[in-house]
């Protein structure tokens, strides 16, 4: 096995064992299901707006670059602009050439797992540039220099006791502060840095092809904020964000909504549409879309995979997950945990490198079960799986093994060759490395050839 997936058995090894992490997830994804029935109910009939739903992202995915073409020209024709960048490198890049263009020394950031994906907060620190996550859970992680662990919900496995010895450790604030009141200190703290930006950064929850928009969708305002108050405005968003038309979000806002918080839609809904026009007061000066491929046209380019671009980012899959539910968000190594994350990471990265997140999953369907757009999440799984195998990912020996595993079940008088105990000794000792992390396999004490011939024996007399 491999170096990243050596780390990735060592951490969710720890992390399972964790019983306190397991009590703070268990609650909080407690308290995520019983408010998500609440905001299924608006729907009169969901698997219809489900379905419409993944016809739309269908639709999308399969004239992306038309959908792409369009949503430049609109936004262009507002003011706004659009650039292009093939690698998380080259979209850094583009980022420092409008920062030093705009002699900029602070930047407001609003929650963008984008963002995470080329780890832009590092690279401004690098280059000397200020940058501050204005979202609350963010804001969290960023002082405890830690990534998110979840796609809606940065800082879940904190608890409020976690978050208040952190700001006393970092803010010099009381201890025990109530959750209500470390919010205002967070809020004090944050406000007067959107004044003092130049730039602020978001991402986008969808790109709007027929307006040139975004929509940007929050719950704490600060999107707003980070877009309305400095005198310029980056938006990073992947290119599979796009959906066709404005009349499209009157779908997609509620269901992002429901399925990634419960609500039947979240409390800030903004679209964008470029920079502020003439005679209008408010809104920046200057507004720059950066389309981020960064791998997702290698998954465009496969006609299975493809389907994981569908994805709106809700979260569901991983509260739905078995497995991200023990090891936590963390233990995967990437930006994007859990179900979806197992499927497009070795895709945006490597195959090779990544491939053992699509095995740390029971497969039991409940990710694809919950997805708003009904992503067969599960056999894109499978999918990774039979892909790694065929680009020879999984090594000679595991090749080797399962050819005699298959030459032997086919086989039926191989199959009966030695007793059950013979068979589990031999097998577990070879199979160590499949063993290492799964319940040794247990052979059946006879065949079914010899308990057949027994009861065959046992009814004529």
């Amino acid at each position: 096995m491999n170096e990243t997936g050596s780390t990735f058995l060592a951490k969710s090894t720890v992390k399972a064992g964790d019983r306190e992490h397991r009590r703070t997830i268990n609650f909080n994804i407690g308290r995520y299901n019983a408010q998500v029935p609440r905001g299924k109910a608006q729907f009169s009939d969901l698997m219809l707006a489900r379905q419409r739903a993944k016809n739309l992202k269908w639709r999308a995915m399969e004239t992306l670059d038309q959908q792409l073409e369009e949503f430049e020209m609109n936004l262009t024709r507002r003011g706004g602009r659009v650039l292009w960048a093939e690698t998380g490198d080259q979209a850094l890049e583009l980022i420092l050439e409008i920062c030093k263009e705009k002699q900029c020394k602070t930047v407001v950031k609003s929650k963008s797992m984008v963002t995470e994906e080329i780890h832009l907060n590092a690279f401004l620190e690098k280059n000397g540039i200020q940058s501050f996550e204005t979202d609350l859970g963010e804001y969290i992680q960023q002082l405890d220099g830690e990534p998110p662990y979840h796609i809606v919900t940065p800082a879940m496995h904190k608890s409020k006791e976690d978050i208040a010895r952190l700001f006393a450790e970092k803010l010099g604030t009381d201890p025990k502060l109530t959750p209500e009141q470390l919010t205002l200190v967070a809020r004090d703290v944050l406000r007067s840095k959107y004044v003092e930006a130049e730039i602020g950064i978001t991402g986008a929850n969808f790109l709007i092809a027929d307006t040139g928009g975004i929509a940007v969708t929050e719950n704490e305002g600060n999107a707003r904020l980070s877009t309305a108050f400095p005198p310029t405005h980056i938006v990073i968003v992947g290119l599979e964000k796009v959906i066709p038309s404005l009349t499209d979000l009157s779908l997609f806002w509620p269901l992002l909504a429901t399925y990634g918080t419960g609500q039947q839609v979240t409390a800030y809904n903004t679209v964008i549409s470029g920079p502020a026009q003439p005679g209008e007061t408010d809104g920046p000066r200057d507004m720059i879309v950066i389309l981020l491929d960064n791998g997702r046209t290698r998954i465009l380019a496969s006609p299975v995979q493809r389907e994981s671009l569908y994805c709106i980012r809700c979260g569901s899959c991983l509260n739905a997950c078995p497995v991200y539910k023990n090891i936590g968000g963390h233990a995967y190594g990437t930006t994007y945990s859990g179900p979806i994350g197992s499927i497009i990471t070795p895709h945006l990265k490597d195959l090779s490198e990544y491939k053992h997140l699509s095995y740390a999953s029971s497969l039991c369907g409940n990710c694809t079960e919950v997805c708003p757009i009904r992503i067969n999440l599960h056999e894109l799984l499978l999918e990774n799986r039979h892909e790694a195998v065929d680009g020879g990912s999984n090594g000679w020996k595991e090749g080797f093994a399962w050819k005699v595993w298959k030459r032997v079940s086919l086989n039926r008088r191989w199959m009966n060759v030695g007793s059950g105990k013979l068979k589990n000794k031999l097998v577990n000792r070879v199979a160590k490395d499949w063993t290492r992390h799964r319940a040794d396999l247990e052979f059946a004490p006879k065949t079914f050839n010899e308990m057949w011939r027994e009861q065959r024996a046992s009814r004529r007399i």
